[in-house]
């Protein structure tokens, strides 16, 4: 839109059926989004207007609210399924407060998609071997990137944490502040378009796949969660004495009771999976525990202030919005029904078969399409437009043959 346009407060319409098209470009039947494909309104947020720092003719980004023409948010949008989870936390006088912590991969351009992700040739012309895990001096290769990267968050108010080298090669991860959750899933969104957009800029990609190289890390977005009580800020995770209470024992348990059948919203894509498969640090359970990375939910050593759960599922690929809404929705399922956790585990430890999560994406759409707790979390219209949408791209990867299958199937016929 132009600036003028914007400006003079024109409203900005697109079809409904836009908000369920797959990652190939296509899209479910029209059943799923309304037969006659309507228009939703797109909403901006005045909030979140920003300049593109990065871009040399000089343009804004806007995040919307998809909203029907008759004012209410639409059940497809997932900035508006947030805002109506969070929405249900206020009315028992609770206000959610989360971080999340993003990790990328930062890689040479790559134009054949046949070949293998390639870390950069650094200042030193060299390529990073996978020996730079939080050193102080592994980005130097890449430091004007980093240093872009830096400036064009300070001009778009996205505040940082902490910023490292991962273990993987290339691998970075970057901690938000905590806050208000449709706050955080702005801000990994913009940080995100922004990491990518800088990176063209300097003959880079940035690729936020789950899972972009085999025998490395995969990249996560874990999700931070407390829970504050409107007016006193208080962490109602922790009482007056400092131990946990049973609301936070009941946010545990709801997760728990959730992770399985929302598995689907956590881990989208195919690919999600290739990490999870392989669960050093990156936990394919319901599992709970203190400070133990082989958990899906991790307590981090904390004092009784910032006392939070950290739920590990969701990877680098998963949408923000959606991620925190399925997090903290099973939460609060927790806490309204008063849900017990299983006992915290520690150490090394087998996982329960009650405990395990869907390992392909396949197993998790068939929970998810099972599952009558996300249908009345979010909505049976929701629900089934994105196990359609999704089935697509499944069924679009299953059309190909890969490589592995011609290179090790082919003589064995």
């Amino acid at each position: 839109m132009t600036a003028e346009g914007f400006l003079e407060g024109r409203r900005l319409q697109m079809a409904r059926g836009v908000l369920l098209q797959c990652i190939m470009g296509g899209y479910p039947p029209a059943r799923f989004y309304g037969s006659d494909d309507g228009d939703l309104a797109l909403n901006a947020d005045p909030r979140q207007i920003h300049r593109l720092p990065w871009s040399q003719t000089p343009r804004a980004l806007a995040i919307c609210d998809a909203d029907e023409l008759s004012g209410e948010s639409s059940r497809l949008s997932t900035r508006g399924q947030l805002k109506q989870v969070i929405a249900r936390y206020a009315a028992l006088g609770l206000a959610p407060v989360v971080a999340t912590e993003l990790e990328f991969f930062v890689f040479a351009a790559n134009d054949d998609p046949a070949q293998a992700f390639r870390p950069p040739v650094g200042l030193d012309g060299r390529r990073e071997e996978g020996y730079s895990a939080f050193s102080v001096s592994s980005n130097n290769g890449l430091r004007p990137f980093f240093k872009e990267v830096y400036e064009c968050m300070a001009a778009m108010g996205l505040p940082r944490d902490t910023f490292m080298h991962e273990m993987g090669v290339s691998q970075f991860e970057i901690n938000l502040l905590h806050g208000d959750p449709l706050l955080l899933a702005d801000q990994t969104f913009l940080f995100k378009h922004l990491l990518k957009e800088v990176a063209l800029k300097h003959g880079l990609i940035v690729v936020c796949m789950a899972k972009p190289l085999a025998h490395t890390p995969g990249s996560s977005m874990h999700i931070h969660q407390s829970l504050v009580e409107i007016g006193s800020g208080r962490n109602v995770f922790s009482d007056d004495a400092g131990q946990p209470t049973a609301m936070f024992r009941h946010f545990i348990g709801g997760l728990q009771a959730g992770l399985a059948d929302f598995t689907a919203l956590f881990a989208p894509n195919v690919n999600s999976y290739q990490r999870l498969c392989h669960p050093y640090a990156s936990p394919n359970n319901a599992c709970w525990s203190h400070d133990n990375r082989a958990a899906g939910l991790r307590i981090p050593a904390s004092s009784p202030v910032a006392r939070r759960v950290e739920n590990r599922l969701p990877g680098a690929d998963a949408n923000p919005y959606l991620a925190i809404a399925a997090s903290l929705a099973a939460g609060l399922h927790g806490i309204e029904n008063e849900l017990e956790p299983t006992a915290a585990i520690q150490g090394e430890f087998e996982v329960p078969d009650n405990l395990s999560l869907p390992c392909t994406l396949h197993a998790a759409l068939e929970r998810l399409k099972r599952s009558q707790l996300a249908r009345e979390l979010f909505g049976t219209e929701f629900i089934e437009g994105y196990i359609a949408s999704k089935t697509m791209e499944l069924t679009s990867f299953f059309d190909e043959i890969t490589p592995w299958e011609r290179r090790v199937l082919a003589a064995q016929a």
